[in-house]
């Protein structure tokens, strides 16, 4: 089977917008049920969808809730044959992360979901590990950095969220991807994502500085990233990527 439909699952409006922009996609409002906050641009090969913004306070809908319900949304609404996470991440400079770079994920992994009881799985179902599919083509193409991106519901972390991280042998560190993938695999549809860095998690510095800095040119990149992605797997099957 080639790829002819992609979903691509994008948390802020301002990743997204550049991208949005250069494909010239169409605003599509009635993609989604008209009480949810979710937002759709869309054309015959490509659909992009946002999580919006909160209704209460005007920010965007980012974390592990808003990413899982719009991404099931999405593939309840209409077939697609791949899903792309696109979006920025806090990368690991032990890892060889460097602020603007771009990872494709090998896997993803939670690890602010801390269930520790003795006896049974549920630390392992916390920590949620599910592979992306393998695309070493395209990431020799993009001259890309691979690793496990680690989801959590905070911008900060504490030091038994770095014992995970660790454990999950992080290269980059997100808010949706492990949500994204789970329910890509509930769905049965292939999946992966696109990060690119806006803030060195083991770095000296506040993540939230570095994230507020870099946001609009991380959106830029992504700019760049993105069609390039989508040029190279349209076509294609997934054994090709």
């Amino acid at each position: 089977m080639t790829i002819k439909r992609t979903l691509l699952c994008i948390a802020m409006e301002a990743e997204a917008k550049p991208l949005i922009e250069k494909l010239k996609l169409t605003g599509d409002t009635s993609f989604f049920p008209p009480n949810t906050p979710f937002v759709c641009h869309r054309s015959e090969a490509v659909t992009v969808v946002c999580a919006g913004k909160d209704s209460a306070t005007s920010v965007d809908n980012v974390g592990t809730v808003p990413a899982s319900l719009m991404t099931y949304l999405a593939l309840q609404r209409d077939e697609f044959d791949l899903v792309i996470n696109a979006g920025t991440c806090g990368g690991f400079k032990s890892m060889g992360a460097t602020i603007g770079g771009v990872f494709i994920t090998t896997a993803s992994a939670n690890h602010d979901r801390r269930i520790e009881i003795p006896g049974t799985q549920f630390k392992e179902y916390g920590i949620g590990a599910i592979d992306s599919i393998a695309t070493p083509n395209l990431t020799k193409l993009l001259k890309a950095k691979n690793g496990v991106c680690t989801t959590g519901n905070s911008l900060d972390h504490c030091k038994e969220d770095d014992e995970i991280m660790a454990n999950n042998n992080a290269s980059c560190k997100d808010m949706e991807a492990a949500a994204i993938a789970s329910i890509c695999k509930m769905c049965d549809v292939p999946h992966f994502g696109v990060k690119v860095v806006t803030d060195i998690v083991d770095g000296d510095r506040p993540p939230f500085e570095e994230f507020m800095e870099n946001l609009g040119s991380a959106a830029q990149s992504l700019q760049a990233t993105l069609p390039a992605v989508l040029d190279f797997v349209q076509g294609k099957t997934i054994e090709e990527l």
